[in-house]
């Protein structure tokens, strides 16, 4: 009995001393800076690097699937929002598909056609066109452009495994800059 007074003693006092030692450094004194990590997960979300992703579901070009984003997940996310009229898109294509090749076990690439500002039978049609090999979503009145803060096509979003958007590219990449990229969210 007297052994686990000890015991309890010895770990409030460690507590005690683990608040004291962050009381004195900036930031001030909280259970948060005790256990923080080096990389914590932050608390809110938005459509800027080092938030979490806003959460949204949205259905595939067929209808067939619905799609959700937000939060940890398994693999990394490549969001590539575009339309089919976008001469970039096109040239970006060719690239997106080896890129969810290639990393398929890594990364999942999703393709959001802002079907606002394009119609189905387009979007179907430039998928044909390219062949692509991944997911294609259709956001039919922009509100995940939107919430994404979208200025130009394409817009790339790179999502690590926890949820968090490292980066938002706005226009097009060369294959090289954009596989860089992709490598270093992975590797993360």
């Amino acid at each position: 009995m007297k052994r686990n007074l000890y015991i309890w003693a010895g770990i409030l006092l460690l507590i005690g001393f683990a608040f004291w030692q962050t009381s004195n450094k900036e930031g001030g004194l909280s259970i948060q800076n005790v256990f923080q990590t080096d990389n914590p997960i932050p608390t809110e979300t938005g459509a800027k690097a080092g938030l979490l992703a806003p959460p949204f579901e949205l259905k595939g070009l067929e209808n067939k699937e619905t799609y959700k984003v937000g939060g940890a997940r398994e693999k990394a996310l490549l969001l590539n929002f575009w339309a089919s009229w976008c001469d970039p898109c096109k040239m970006e294509a060719g690239s997106l598909n080896l890129l969810a090749k290639n990393y398929k076990d890594a990364l999942d690439v999703y393709g959001v056609n802002v079907t606002k500002y394009d119609t189905v039978k387009d979007a179907k049609q430039f998928v044909d066109t390219f062949k692509l090999q991944f997911p294609i979503l259709t956001d039919e009145d922009g509100a995940v452009y939107d919430l994404y803060k979208g200025m130009a096509f394409p817009t790339n979003v790179l999502i690590d495994k926890n949820g968090v958007i490292q980066e938002i590219i706005l226009g097009i990449l060369t294959e090289e800059e954009l596989e860089k990229k992709v490598q270093a969210l992975v590797n993360k």
